[in-house]
């Protein structure tokens, strides 16, 4: 299949040199392939691809809901009432004085009327 047209083109030629003697056409040479040659060489290593770029950091969060305020406590007991002194030691009963005698005030005598 390859070489199909160059076979064809040289069938032709040969055929309208059979008609037309007085012309001399030199063969067209065909190519025949030839022994494989030797493998080529390696080719070099391709670079090493860059790094990727680092992604965008994400969103931050939003701030959390407020906590409920705790229940107030319950109000303390009422204290006891203390308790009553104990009542001091009566005191001890003075002497009774002694019975003095009996003073009679007399009235100052009036002065005696003067004498003429």
């Amino acid at each position: 299949m390859k070489y199909s047209l160059a076979i064809t083109l040289a069938a032709a030629v040969f055929s309208l040199a059979a008609c037309q003697r007085e012309t001399v056409v030199q063969p067209v040479p065909v190519a025949v392939p030839g022994p494989a040659g030797a493998t080529g060489a390696t080719g070099s290593t391709g670079s090493t691809g860059g790094t990727g770029a680092m992604g965008n950091t994400g969103a931050t969060g939003s701030t959390g809901d407020t906590g409920n305020t705790g229940a107030t406590g319950g109000t303390g007991a009422t204290g006891g009432m203390g308790a009553t002194g104990n009542t001091g030691d009566t005191g001890a009963t003075g002497k009774t004085g002694k019975t003095g005698d009996t003073l009679v005030i007399v009235p100052a005598p009036a002065p005696a009327a003067p004498t003429r």
